[in-house]
């Protein structure tokens, strides 16, 4: 791809598994060209979780799409030096090792920009840069329980659960690739190097925005309601009688008079503010789940819509794939990769623009695949040095 926003700008992608992988991969959807950095023996621990595919995670043809991987043992003294040469020639740095194995590696904001004046680096840790807990190690499931989701996720008086997926690294991985736009722009408009220093929970906790001021307010922490919304009645997951699962939110009050007329359920009228839906949940719920359990899915939904009511089945992985409206926005598609031989199902790039469009340019790199012409393109380096590099254990 050459002509994205992003066209123009290199990303150095010296991070591992999601959230960081993800930031540099929605980067590259949009023009950028990203280099990614692996350990030579094993490259990503990302390549390897299954299911496999030819020993390859499946997962990793999206994750890896769009970039190119040089192996680099960061443990190595002179690996330093060699992330520097290549450094110098790129706009974006992502990282997601802890200070203190940036420090030890001597490939930290600091020592990164002695070659570059002007670098973007965007490092995203689990606890930030500053603060007691900045070298504690963490992962996604640990910043959901940190940040309070998983504390109010699950069934009231039952054990706290996680989310379906580990969404930290989802929601961080986004805001990352923002933040690296934010420091792009503001590196742009001072000629200035930017360090965006992002702690995997605090994306998550600033998505939660009702979590602490209701704190501030009620002096009490929101506990598990299940599927309930703790401000909107209805909301929930109902049953249909062929067994699907609906999801209703009646988050207006258009919505709810709409959801009253259709239930032919009169009565339910007196309950005319959220307020007054909320003290009654308990039975506005209850005649919701029989209303919908009285009706197959799709006659449900065709009525539900007619209505113009905001309703939705809940969808498996089979039911995206197949679904006409998924298809006709290409919100998944088929990206083929000739060196495997076969093709992949994966999401495409998230959203729709008038002046460009996001896209799948390469499939995931094989380990390594592109060390030596990134090595001659921007370390300048030559075939014997190249050579030597390999037999020290450099790369």
């Amino acid at each position: 791809m050459t002509d994205g926003p992003l066209s123009g700008v290199r990303v150095l992608d010296v991070s591992t598994i999601l959230a960081g992988p993800l930031a540099s991969s929605l980067l590259g959807e949009f023009g950028a060209e990203v280099i990614k950095v692996e350990h030579p023996a094993e490259g990503d621990p990302a390549r390897h979780y299954p299911p496999l595919d030819g020993g390859v995670s499946a997962g990793w043809a999206r994750l890896g799409r769009n970039k190119r991987s040089v192996t680099i043992d960061l443990h190595h003294p002179d690996a330093a030096g060699l992330v520097g040469r290549l450094a110098a020639h790129t706009d974006v740095v992502v990282t997601n090792f802890r200070p203190a194995t940036l420090r030890r590696f001597r490939i930290d904001f600091d020592d990164l920009r002695g070659h570059r004046p002007d670098l973007v680096m965007v490092h995203v840790s689990a606890y930030g840069r500053t603060g007691p807990y900045a070298d504690r190690p963490g992962f996604a499931r640990v910043a959901e329980a940190f940040a309070g989701l998983t504390y109010r996720t699950g069934e009231p008086g039952r054990p706290p659960v996680f989310a379906g997926y580990p969404v930290a690294d989802g929601v961080t991985g986004i805001y990352a690739a923002f933040a690296a736009l934010l420091a792009l722009r503001q590196r742009d408009r001072t000629g200035q190097a930017q360090l965006a220093d992002i702690a995997l929970y605090e994306p998550l906790l600033r998505m939660m925005e009702d979590f602490i001021v209701d704190y501030s307010v009620t002096g009490e922490s929101r506990e598990r309601q299940g599927n309930r919304n703790p401000h909107i009645s209805p909301n929930n997951l109902y049953r249909t009688r062929d067994g699907r699962w609906l999801a209703l939110p009646a988050s207006t009050e258009q919505m709810w008079w709409r959801l009253v007329k259709v239930m032919d359920a009169a009565d339910l009228a007196v309950h005319d503010s959220m307020t007054a839906r909320l003290e009654h949940r308990e039975e506005i719920e209850s005649r919701v789940a029989d209303f919908v359990a009285a009706h197959d899915l799709e006659p449900l939904m065709s009525r539900l819509l007619e209505a113009g009511i905001a309703a939705g089945p809940v969808n498996s992985a089979a039911d995206i794939c197949a679904d006409p409206h998924i298809r006709a926005r290409g919100s998944v598609v088929e990206v083929a990769d000739d060196r495997a031989g076969r093709s992949y199902l994966m999401q495409a790039p998230a959203g729709r623009f008038s002046g460009f469009d996001g896209s799948i340019s390469r499939p995931a790199p094989v380990l390594g695949e592109h060390t030596t012409e990134v090595l001659r393109e921007l370390a300048g380096l030559h075939g014997a040095e190249i050579d030597d590099l390999r037999r020290r254990g450099v790369v």
